[in-house]
């Protein structure tokens, strides 16, 4: 088959086309950009001929792009879009509804929604590893790497703390009672995991105040998503992961010395080393291999999906200790091969005891590495998705 794949910066691209090729597809890469617009004539005739001189069987993407939808559906070629990231605004375009998607999306209470809604065409799918390149990674790598990157606890990501994340902050010009509100509804779903209510407590009252804010956020118009779903995830649920982030490390660094890595230079915790950002490819998996205790600390705006940074850090041979994501429990067993925590208190204490009970930390790293390279590969996964087509 040949695979027209969508070239833009996302974490993956490497091992999806390897993946291809390995199983045997022609893949054809195709430069594309987030920015580009919906509505961008130019850029869909120019791929739409792309299109007719290729002659693809399927293009493919990681996330969702209506516009290239709406050029595969004008030329009766199907379009894989594999989904990691949630919020995912382009999932309530109208061309969700085009006969020629097929939607891959690695969140099932995600997928529960867009089914009992009867939109059709659309898969629920884990996100994967590719086992091989990082285990020849690890396999080479020096002594020195091994120095670097040793410690005991990690955490790489966001705190969502830098002026472009932190939407929250911008909310000026709420009433006093609105920004209570607010406080109080990220403060309570703090303390919730399993379950997000964030969107369907935003009354019609604090709605009408929060657009009349200095931040208005109002649905685009060709595409069905409203104005509370955008606050809710894109704002407040960015705000709850900022504030778990920051206390549960900030927790962690009174007792234990934590190794951060991050796009946020100025992010300053006590207890905490912040060594900047750290590459995806070249560096990660070794991270996550020397250190003890990895964290996944998902981001809110994901309600029940396994993030992609978990399956990084099993597929690397690291221990993970995350917060509870329901759709941990359909793929891998608690305290066999991860630990998840069910409020940040509990941090200092599961770190301490793993820290301290080596020989349990180790097995537990080595089922989940194990589970990981014989069930979620990216050549599983595409099997998967050819499989449905």
């Amino acid at each position: 088959m040949k695979v027209l794949f969508l070239n833009w910066n996302s974490f993956g691209n490497e091992d999806l086309t390897a993946a291809l090729r390995e199983l045997g597809h022609e893949v054809i890469l195709y430069p594309f950009s987030k920015s580009i617009s919906f509505y961008d004539k130019a850029w869909e005739q120019k791929f739409i001929s792309f299109l007719r001189s290729k002659t693809p069987d399927y293009v493919f993407s990681f996330a969702y792009f209506p516009i290239v939808s709406k050029a595969c559906e004008a030329e009766g070629i199907l379009y894989l879009s594999w989904v990691y990231d949630s919020p995912h605004v382009s999932l309530y375009s109208y061309t969700m509804l085009n006969r020629c998607n097929r939607i891959f999306l690695f969140d099932k209470e995600l997928c529960l929604t867009f089914w009992q809604s009867g939109f059709p065409h659309i898969y629920y799918l884990p996100m994967a590893v590719n086992a091989s390149r990082i285990g020849h990674m690890l396999a080479n790598q020096s002594a020195e790497t091994k120095k670097q990157y040793a410690c005991d606890i990690s955490f790489v990501g966001s705190l969502y703390a830098e002026p472009k994340h932190n939407l929250y902050d911008r909310l000026t010009g709420i009433s006093s009672y609105t920004k209570g509100y607010l406080d109080g509804l990220v403060q309570a779903q703090m303390r919730v995991y399993g379950y997000n209510f964030i969107e369907e407590a935003l009354t019609p009252d604090i709605m009408d105040d929060l657009l009349q804010s200095a931040y208005p956020m109002k649905p685009s118009s060709d595409s069905v998503e409203s104005s509370e779903y955008l606050y809710a995830q894109y704002v407040l649920n960015r705000k709850v992961t900022a504030l778990e982030r920051e206390k549960i490390l900030s927790f962690l660094g009174q007792s234990h010395v934590v190794d951060l890595y991050t796009h946020d230079a100025s992010a300053a915790i006590k207890g905490v080393r912040n060594h900047g950002p750290v590459d995806y490819y070249d560096t990660m998996p070794y991270v996550f291999y020397n250190s003890k205790i990895n964290l996944n600390i998902s981001l809110r705006s994901i309600h029940s999906g396994i993030p992609l940074r978990a399956f990084d850090i099993m597929g690397s041979g690291g221990f993970l200790l995350s917060n509870y994501q329901a759709d941990f429990l359909d793929l891998f067993t608690p305290n066999e091969d991860f630990v998840f925590y069910e409020a940040p208190e509990q941090v200092p204490s599961l770190a301490q005891y793993y820290l301290s009970h080596e020989d349990e930390r180790r097995a537990i790293s080595q089922n989940g590495y194990t589970k990981v390279c014989r069930n979620h590969t990216y050549k599983q996964r595409l099997q998967e998705i050819f499989s449905v087509l």
